[in-house]
């Protein structure tokens, strides 16, 4: 169903989640990771840039069957969040990158959930 190559990029995803989930948990929250420069941002963010490269490696590689498993919109604002801190690290709206994690991050992760179970039938 799906190439063994589509469903290495979507488990990076999947652990790339996993680790900013650490992150925040050993900050307490989303807001004090990210309010730490250093190591909490600069972590979060390079997760968030290695997501958004899956999934355009998922697009430029024409695996749009496992790509519609997820929300068009987590795709491209995925991407546009990647270019927004390769362009200009220090400008990224931090707000931004808190709702993504708050957010979007759980309904990424349920369609990786749902590609996992359709993987095994």
């Amino acid at each position: 169903m799906f190439s063994t190559k589509a469903l290495q990029r979507v488990q990076t995803i999947e652990k790339k989640i996993h680790f900013i989930r650490a992150i925040v948990k050993e900050y307490g929250s989303v807001i004090d990771a990210l309010e730490d420069e250093q190591n909490g941002r600069a972590s979060i963010l390079m997760h968030l840039i290695s997501i958004a490269e899956q999934f355009d490696k998922l697009l430029h590689n024409g695996e749009l069957e496992i790509l519609a498993y997820f929300d068009k919109q987590d795709i491209k604002g995925s991407y546009e969040l990647r270019n927004f801190i390769a362009h200009d690290y220090e400008g990224v709206d931090l707000y931004i990158v808190e709702d993504v994690i708050n957010e979007r991050l759980d309904v990424i992760q349920q369609a990786i959930n749902t590609i996992m179970e359709q993987k095994n039938d």
